[in-house]
């Protein structure tokens, strides 16, 4: 049984981090449609899981295909660099010539730098802590992307990228937000609001539950801010974050941003010990629950989703590792939709 944390916020927001204003979703639509390999991914009905879980039904928003990239991360730093390049005016392929984008990145956030830098005309190069598995290094290099390894965890290899865009004169593409940096992480959560507005377009039934898995936050964010224009106060949204790594889970219970500490989670892309400054704002405001997923959890829902035929990792398959794992109050009558958010890492 997962554990719960009932947010006091919902509704509000915290007092001293509101959130940002709303943003353009169908704008970001008609900028990604310009795009050759943008097309919607697929809402799969999974009746052998939801019997698994005990519910009535479970819809899956599958993302392992999203415009080649393998995440739903194809839709952030690709989006923000586009935006970019169409205000520049001209040929688009060479809108960003001489423009080297830098990040650091736990593997797909990195993969969409590289995408949309190569796209138009830019360089990139991504930072990746020690413990980021080498097949991701080898598909960033593949991309074209300089990689270069720094740090034990996530936060250090963002403070090397970081330094490196002052002395280099690069531009820092982070899909965290902190005090003073929130322009390109806002328009990198713009961009995952694509899913949600598919997610409207593909469902006939507003679910009774959301699970919304989350790193820094920004998917979560990005899904539940657009789920709740479109549907209202009807679902029960709940972001589900690694045990390891509970940054947004105790920024809820203290009222304010909270850096974390916790061993590695084998849930490699979610296992971020600070949260994003604007995801946490949103989801203040538009969540009803945190839980945290042990490692073991997030291993058995994994397993099951494997077995399903729903290819996937620890990351990628954590809301339904969630949901397999127990949640009070998702009973046998709950329509639930969860995020499929990546492919496995060797894909």
């Amino acid at each position: 049984m997962t554990k719960a944390l009932e947010n006091r916020y919902r509704g509000t927001g915290m007092p001293d981090l509101p959130p940002m204003q709303g943003v353009d979703a169908q704008a970001v639509a008609a900028l990604l449609a310009q795009c050759p390999k943008h097309q919607p991914t697929p809402l799969l009905d999974c009746p052998e899981l939801a019997r698994a879980a005990g519910v009535a039904r479970l819809t899956i928003k599958d993302e392992r295909e999203r415009m080649g990239l393998g995440s739903f991360k194809a839709l952030g730093a690709a989006y923000a660099i586009a935006r970019e390049a169409a205000a520049m005016g001209g040929d688009l392929r060479t809108a960003l010539s001489g423009r080297t984008y830098v990040t650091a990145s736990a593997g797909n956030h990195g993969m969409s730098v590289a995408a949309g830098a190569r796209v138009f005309g830019a360089g990139a190069v991504v930072y990746l802590s020690e413990a980021v598995p080498a097949a991701f290094a080898r598909r960033l290099e593949a991309m074209g992307a300089q990689v270069v390894r720094a740090g034990a965890d996530y936060e250090a290899s963002m403070q090397a990228a970081s330094r490196a865009a002052d002395a280099h004169g690069w531009t820092l593409l982070s899909d965290g937000s902190w005090p003073g940096y929130v322009e390109l992480p806002y328009r990198v959560m713009e961009g995952y609001r694509q899913m949600a507005t598919e997610i409207e377009a593909q469902m006939e039934d507003i679910p009774s539950h959301v699970l919304l898995q989350a790193g820094v936050g920004g998917l979560a964010a990005a899904v539940a801010g657009q789920l709740r224009l479109a549907w209202g106060d009807a679902p029960e949204m709940i972001v589900v974050e690694p045990d390891a790594a509970p940054a947004l889970i105790e920024s809820i219970r203290a009222g304010r941003v909270v850096v974390t500490e916790g061993p590695d989670s084998a849930m490699g892309r979610l296992d971020c010990k600070t949260p994003s400054m604007l995801a946490l704002a949103d989801l203040a405001r538009d969540a009803d629950l945190f839980v945290t997923l042990s490692e073991a959890e997030a291993a058995a829902g994994t397993a099951a989703v494997v077995e399903a035929g729903l290819a996937s990792t620890p990351s990628g398959a954590a809301g339904i590792a969630a949901l397999l794992a127990g949640i009070d109050g998702i009973g046998p009558g709950a329509h639930v939709l969860c995020i499929l958010s990546e492919g496995p890492e060797d894909a």
